[in-house]
């Protein structure tokens, strides 16, 4: 299926992968100014925004790939957010010849089980859904996610996205069992592209480890540790994570400055 998606701006292609609380919506603090230099594309995954959950088996990365050639574009640059994050290792595993850079905001990453903090906080969400609690399971994770220097705006605007994402889901689970999400294996030793990894010294101590071992494990990568950040540092100081991407992704001859 095609997933729900924006598109803005001029320039070599950036693909924005949201997170697992959020869609789409969580990258419009960053335009239009990343729009003056790159060829914009904003999508929602399945389950997520204005993207259905329908019952068949699926992959993300397939989903992204499918769109990118409805858009006719290859040599993309991927920005991606935590569940975003895996996505784009998982993309760049499965279709390494349409990727030219990575770089992964607070990644998730299936080789990293759980620790006991973030069991114990995934077992809360699903203690509060079960008694159909959706607000309290919001609230959870606005708790969880978002650092001290996300304002009320960054808060209510998570807890927007992921109220839509509960809906979206437990409507699909009603009318069929939920669909399968297709497990992609990713080698962070066999990623060959220019990556950067940024993790924020107020995230969950799970993903601050991963970030550090993906970045000693992908060839070259390089690591950004973001003493104010929380999980989500692009809703939480939108102007440090554009300089950031701006810096990052700018390091090309194609790549022209607004």
């Amino acid at each position: 299926m095609l997933l729900a998606h924006d598109i803005a701006g001029s320039g070599p292609p950036v693909l924005l992968i949201h997170a697992g609380v959020a869609d789409r919506r969580m990258w419009a603090p960053l335009l239009p100014a990343l729009g003056h230099a790159f060829t914009v594309v904003r999508p929602d995954l399945r389950g997520f925004g204005h993207t259905p959950l329908p019952g068949e088996r699926y992959a993300d990365a397939d989903d992204l790939a499918e769109l990118l050639d409805e858009l006719d574009l290859d040599g993309v640059r991927v920005v991606g957010a935590s569940l975003g994050g895996r996505v784009a290792l998982e993309l760049a595993t499965r279709h390494p010849d349409r990727i030219e850079e990575l770089v992964l905001l607070a990644p998730a990453h299936r080789g990293a089980p759980p620790d006991a903090e973030l069991t114990a906080i995934d077992e809360k969400e699903e203690q509060l859904l079960a008694a159909g609690d959706l607000d309290g399971a919001v609230a959870l994770n606005v708790r969880t996610w978002l650092g001290p220097d996300a304002d009320e705006r960054a808060r209510e605007l998570v807890a927007v996205m992921q109220r839509r994402a509960y809906d979206l889901q437990l409507e699909a689970e009603r009318n069929d069992p939920l669909p399968e999400r297709e497990r992609v294996e990713v080698d962070p030793s066999a990623i060959a592209v220019p990556t950067t990894v940024v993790v924020g010294g107020h995230d969950q101590p799970h993903f601050q480890q991963v970030a550090r071992t993906l970045a000693a494990e992908i060839p070259g990568a390089d690591l950004v540790e973001l003493d104010w950040a929380g999980h989500l540092p692009s809703l939480e100081r939108p102007d440090r994570i554009l300089a950031l991407l701006l810096d990052v992704l700018r390091d090309d001859p194609d790549v022209h400055a607004p």
